[in-house]
Order: C-alpha cells, then sequence, then structure tokens
C-alpha cells in the first residue's frame, strides 16, 4: 500500500479483476479438512486461501507460561514459502509476528478461556495462497478452526478489507490493489456485540473516508459471517431421516 497508483486499475466504476466497487470475491468456506487436528478449516478468498488447525485445551510447555485462571491463546501465521511468486525466507518474520499478536487479540474477545485454567489452546495458520488480504482470510479460517474444535465461544470472529484505490474506495483490497492502492484497511468483527476486534490501517485518509471505508469493510464481514455459520451448518447438520431413526 502506499505505492502510486495505475490510473487504470479501475475504469468506468469496474475493477481490474471484474468487480464492481463494493463486491467481494468469491468466498469459500469448510471446516474439518485436517485429519490430526482438533479442530480445522479452509478459508478461501477469491485466490488468497488460508488452512487454519487448532490443537487443545492441552498442557502448556513450557509450564511457567500458563495461567491459573484461564487458558492461553497461542496463534501462529505463517505463509508458506510457495504461497506468493517469490519465495519468502523460511522461519517467523516480524510480519508474520506482528499478524499472529493482532489474530490472536482479534479472536481472544469470543472465547471461553476462564473455562479452560492452567492449559493452552494453539491455533496455527497457513497461507497456502496469496493475493492479499492475508491476515483476514487467516483470522476467518481459525475463528472456524475453534468452532470446529469445540472450543466454548461467544459467536464467530468474521473479518474483511477495504481500501482505497486509484481514489476510490472499495471492498476486499486484492492483487495489485493491494500493492498498488492507496490505503488498505482490514477489520474483524465480533456480530453479536457488534464489537470491532481487529481495526488497523496502513495509508493515509480523511477522516469521513475512514467512517466508510470501516462501514464498507463491516459490510463485508456480515458477508463472511453468513459463510461461516453456512460451513459449521453444512458440517453439522443432521439429516433429518436420521435424527428420526
Amino acid at each position: 500500500m502506499g505505492g502510486k497508483t495505475n490510473p487504470d486499475i479501475i475504469k468506468n466504476g469496474i475493477r481490474i479483476d471484474g468487480r464492481r466497487l463494493d463486491e467481494m470475491r468469491p468466498v469459500e468456506a469448510q471446516v474439518g479438512v485436517l485429519k490430526n487436528a482438533d479442530g480445522s478449516a479452509l478459508f478461501r478468498m477469491g485466490s488468497t486461501i488460508a488452512v487454519a488447525g487448532v490443537y487443545g485445551p492441552r498442557k502448556v510447555h513450557p509450564k511457567h507460561e500458563e495461567e491459573a485462571e484461564r487458558a492461553i491463546l497461542r496463534t501462529r501465521y505463517n505463509m508458506a514459502a510457495f504461497s506468493t511468486t517469490e519465495r519468502s525466507r523460511p522461519g517467523p518474520s516480524r510480519r508474520s509476528q506482528e499478524i499472529s499478536k493482532v489474530t490472536r487479540e482479534a479472536l481472544a474477545p469470543v472465547i471461553f478461556l476462564e473455562e479452560f485454567p492452567k492449559t493452552a489452546i494453539d491455533v496455527y495458520i497457513e497461507i497456502l495462497q496469496a493475493d492479499a488480504s492475508t491476515r483476514i482470510a487467516g483470522i476467518n479460517a481459525a475463528s472456524l478452526a475453534l468452532a470446529d474444535a469445540g472450543i466454548p465461544m461467544a459467536d464467530l470472529v468474521a473479518a474483511c478489507s477495504a481500501g482505497k484505490v486509484a481514489g476510490h474506495l472499495v471492498l476486499d483490497v486484492a492483487g495489485k490493489e493491494d500493492t498498488e492502492g492507496e490505503l488498505d484497511l482490514p477489520v474483524a468483527l465480533y456480530k453479536r456485540k457488534n464489537i470491532i476486534t481487529l481495526l488497523q490501517m496502513d495509508g493515509l485518509a480523511p477522516k469521513e473516508e475512514v467512517k466508510e471505508l470501516i462501514k464498507l469493510a463491516l459490510k463485508g464481514c456480515e458477508i463472511v459471517y453468513e459463510k461461516q455459520r453456512s460451513a459449521l451448518k453444512k458440517e453439522y447438520s443432521v439429516d433429518e431421516k436420521e435424527a428420526g431413526k
């Protein structure tokens, strides 16, 4: 973000990938995608794909990190070396550590951590394909994976981004919009209480534009939330005939 914007990236209100300004990329959500995790999920937004695996609650190692009255939530975000056209350096980077931290802070408000004292809940997020908004896809996958693991939660957390590209406010930043746009604003929503659990901004904009961008991102969060709910219903709904047996 913050680079010189290509004026051809948006023409007549249509973005370079054919979307309208307020249109999201195709969204896909699945749960139970990893056999060896306690809970798992895949979340795709266009060409950006995240997979999350949850393990726990389980014993804390090292033991001195445990908390007497609640579980600790540990998140690890990682971009696979093959996720972008340029091979990334293996091992945690400052960016991945920062995203791991904001992901944990986005998810923690909905989890009943006090129900599992002296334990750890580990969330691993792997970005398989990156085409912008990777932290968003990661949060959405992690929220679903926690639900799939049976972790008690007050609600799901749904996330989406908005941005400013070639002077236009757009929903769900992707591709060249990320590298050539003027601003990126990711948001995560705890819908039941209407609480924003993540709000970041990469770039500058007037106050009124920021308000509009937040509204736009929240519109995307609502769409994501319904996709998450549908994925869980599809996985766990009981066929009426089976239930009657």
